[in-house]
């Protein structure tokens, strides 16, 4: 634990301005990030005593090691930089919201020639128009069926449509009137496109002018006796009003306002949204959070604010934003939210008459979701912060782990030798730190050899890192010249990262774990503490956790420390263990149906994966294979007869085998003559 005081700024160093600064521990992790008017005061109030300090707080200085700032010439500035490095750096003091379930999107691709009406989950792309977020995938399926009758835009698949092309003949919904038929030429490229303009025009709210147009058109047909038409448009109008009164009517008028309420606790927070589209409810989403700073509901919904439109296009900031709470720096949120917008954002608490009501609605919501996610969350930051406690007691460590990295070994009987690396931070799984690692220096089923080298390979990356690094975290060649492009940042031969950055090269290995954990029993927990001695390592502690009676294996110890069943730091263990051996299974897996087998015909020379995979799909199996005469099997593209005389011979010499049994799960690999299945 540091001591706040060991890296104070002296008196005089800070700046009375406007700014950002981040708290940075003894790896040059950031782990907190904040903004401030004035910098000088706003520091001033993290070197007070820890006992005036909120425990948050409290927890957070004493785990720094350093404090850094950048000056910035405005609040709002202030305010833009405050969320592009939370976004970097992931700091794990700063409020983290996460949605409570994935949300559809009614999305318009306006990117394509052909505008298409689709569902979409997960980040949102570019040039694509989303409305939403909706509850449930169906209800946009409804209202999009209700109105494909008006704006018949295109809704199938690139495939369906390039079909329909290809054979002259629309889908079913282009028979149907559903689909104006862009494939086959029904319409221009221009003209569907204008349909898809309507369609998203009527989905933002401005439903109100197009309704009236289509009445007058109605009217119009009417008087020119035109009778079949105005019957058209007559149901068309229809179909629009079902499909808005889907969405509650809250406001006369066309309001445009997003409402946003909290509800919380001591311990976590829950945020819930709702859209207001031309005066009805567009969508709804939420978000729920550990309180891991010090905040109070003004600071949670300017994170919420940072959240839900720091990476929105302009259309998707409204022209009123209505929460329960305003933030410190109103004014410099507000003005923020007007530039996103390109225009005036109101920012304000409602005071009376239907918003009021509604934003009662809103916060109904925000605590019902609260009281689901916490009887869904297997554990609170109580119970997590009990467990790391047990561990910490049950090995003796002078603080709880808040990084455990845990290692597990899996392979399909000395086959496809893999090897897994979780990481827990705070007791929560941190996946974008998961790596995944070949073994490739050995053959046979040596998990003790195996862990020894993946041991050997993290940390001598960990310790690369640090030789690359220099003291503020800066990358360093030799003599401290700046390090080549690909330098270190290279997986370790035969390393595969899980999570990539965006250029493609794996997160760093920069950050040790308090406590490292190997999935097995005293071998394999010797043969992790041997790498790390190898590697002059002696500052990381080490256990393993056996399956079969879940006893907790320590270094030099000939019993084993047993905690009891109903321990949380037990559990704790078992979640990361079994996390382990989930990743390194799926890994394993993929490797295995990646590496095509097909039996007898592995034993075939001169056939390739890719002959292998034609046989078997021409024929079904190797036991319909082995009955062809070689003339049926020449029929097969790329085999010639020579390689066709080979193949049969092959077979007829091979002898079933018996099934395999993968090791790591203890199931049984059913082999159809080849082609394995689990």
């Amino acid at each position: 634990m540091a001591d706040p005081s060991s890296y104070r700024p002296k008196p005089g160093q800070i700046p009375d301005s406007p700014g950002v600064y981040k708290f940075r521990d003894e790896h040059r992790r950031v782990i907190y990030v904040g903004k401030a008017k004035s910098l000088r005061q706003r520091l001033a109030n993290y070197f007070q005593p820890l006992t005036s300090l909120h425990p948050r707080t409290a927890t957070m200085v004493t785990t720094a090691a350093a404090v850094e700032w950048t000056v910035v010439a405005t609040e709002v500035e202030a305010l833009q930089l405050e969320y592009s490095w939370i976004k970097e750096f992931d700091p794990r003091f700063n409020v983290k919201y996460r949605d409570d379930k994935s949300y559809p999107y009614l999305a318009v691709t306006m990117n394509e020639e052909f505008p298409r009406v689709q569902v979409m989950r997960g980040a949102k792309k570019k040039g694509v128009r989303y409305f939403g977020p909706y509850g449930h995938a169906w209800a946009i399926r409804e209202t999009v069926d209700l109105m494909l009758r008006v704006f018949p835009v295109r809704t199938c698949s690139a495939g369906v449509f390039k079909r329909s092309a290809q054979i002259g003949r629309p889908c079913l919904l282009g028979y149907i009137g559903k689909c104006a038929a862009p494939c086959v030429g029904r319409v221009t490229p221009e003209e569907h496109r204008e349909l898809a303009e309507d369609f998203c025009d009527f989905m933002a709210g401005r439903t109100g002018a197009y309704l009236r147009r289509i009445e007058q058109e109605m009217m119009a047909a009417a008087e020119d006796m035109e009778y079949e038409r105005a019957a058209r448009l007559r149901d068309d109008i229809e179909a629009l009003r079902k499909a808005l009164e889907k969405n509650a009517i809250v406001f006369n008028d066309a309001t445009d306002a997003d409402l946003i309420a909290v509800a919380e606790d001591e311990l976590e927070a829950a945020v819930q949204i709702f859209h207001v589209r031309g005066g009805r409810v567009r969508g709804q989403r939420g978000w729920v959070t550990d309180k891991v700073e010090a905040v109070d509901t003004a600071g949670l919904v300017e994170h919420a604010l940072q959240q839900l439109y720091g990476e929105e296009s302009g259309d998707a900031v409204p022209k009123e934003v209505l929460v329960p709470a305003l933030p410190e720096d109103s004014d410099a949120v507000s003005g923020w939210l007007s530039s996103r917008r390109g225009s005036n954002v109101s920012l304000r608490i409602p005071q009376r008459g239907d918003k009021k009501d509604l934003m009662v609605t809103v916060a109904r919501n925000a605590q019902q979701a609260l009281a689901l996610h916490k009887t869904k969350r297997a554990s609170d930051l109580t119970t997590r912060s009990r467990a790391l406690e047990e561990i910490a007691a049950a090995l003796e460590l002078d603080s709880a782990p808040l990084r455990i990295e845990c290692f597990d070994i899996s392979h399909l009987q000395g086959d496809d030798v893999v090897a897994s690396m979780v990481v827990f931070e705070d007791g929560l799984a941190r996946k974008s730190e998961y790596r995944r690692f070949q073994i490739k220096g050995f053959e046979g089923q040596d998990d003790v050899r195996s862990m020894h080298e993946v041991i050997s390979r993290r940390f001598k990356r960990y310790l690369a890192e640090q030789a690359r690094t220099g003291e503020w975290g800066e990358e360093q060649g030799p003599e401290g010249a700046a390090a080549p492009a690909d330098g270190l940042s290279g997986p370790v031969s035969g390393e595969v990262s899980a999570l990539q950055e965006e250029d493609g090269r794996p997160k760093r290995f920069a950050y040790p774990p308090q406590l490292l954990v190997v999935d097995g029993g005293q071998p394999q927990v010797a043969a992790a503490k041997r790498a790390l001695d190898e590697l002059g390592i002696d500052d990381i502690a080490v256990c393993g956790l056996a399956k079969r009676l879940e006893e907790v294996w320590v270094p030099e110890e000939d019993d084993p420390v047993v905690l009891p069943r109903s321990s949380e730091g037990l559990y704790l263990l078992q979640r990361v263990r079994d996390e382990a051996h989930r990743f390194a299974i799926t890994y394993q897996r993929a490797k295995r149906t990646k590496r095509f087998k097909a039996g007898p015909l592995d034993a075939v020379p001169g056939l390739g994966d890719t002959r292998k995979q034609a046989l078997i799909k021409h024929f079904g199996s190797v036991k319909k294979l082995r009955s062809a005469t070689i003339d049926e099997i020449c029929e097969v593209p790329g085999i010639g007869r020579k390689t066709a005389e080979t193949v049969a011979a092959a077979l007829a010499r091979a002898v079933p085998a018996a099934p395999a049994v993968n090791t790591a799960t203890g199931e049984i690999i059913e082999e159809d003559d080849g082609g394995s299945r689990t």
